[in-house]
């Protein structure tokens, strides 16, 4: 049975981190490039995207570390797995229940035009600037555990 847990949790790893990357330096700018015309549209998109992203990591968190906890017992205190995983649920928490409902607040407020061209778009760069620097950490923590895993081997 322990090798399920185990498949689990290298799944549930792969599947986070990879999306990370995926969403982030692939299907995101993808959309810009690709709806240049309508930045709206492919911010809305990209938005979708990261939001399910982040919940594809809270429960891919929620589980790594009951997993590591369950196997490693009071150890997993002391690894940078547990930390770099706990790390990564932060950023995703204030990601998603701090910085995103504040762009979307931005966006709300610059209707009927785009944000981008009301008002607030200097504070919608400021934040998306801070989600962008988050996510990066985030993205290098994820490679770290990658790295570290052994599933890059």
């Amino acid at each position: 049975m322990r090798r399920f847990w185990d498949g689990l949790a290298g799944t549930m790893l792969v599947l986070w981190i990879g999306g990370i990357w995926a969403i982030g330096y692939v299907a995101a700018p993808m959309l810009f490039a690709s709806l240049g015309d309508d930045k709206q549209l492919a911010g809305m998109l990209a938005g979708k995207l990261f939001e399910t992203m982040a919940w594809i990591g809270i429960a891919a968190a929620a589980y790594l570390l009951i997993y590591r906890i369950a196997r490693d017992g009071g150890a997993a205190l002391k690894t940078l797995f547990f930390w770099a995983v706990a790390a990564m649920l932060g950023l995703t928490l204030v990601g998603l229940f701090g910085i995103q409902p504040i762009l979307q607040g931005l966006k709300d407020q610059a209707m009927p035009y785009a944000v981008m061209q009301s008002v607030f778009a200097d504070r919608f760069r400021h934040w998306h600037g801070v989600s962008s620097i988050l996510y990066l950490i985030q993205s290098a923590l994820g490679l770290l555990l990658v790295w570290r895993s052994g599933l890059a081997r």
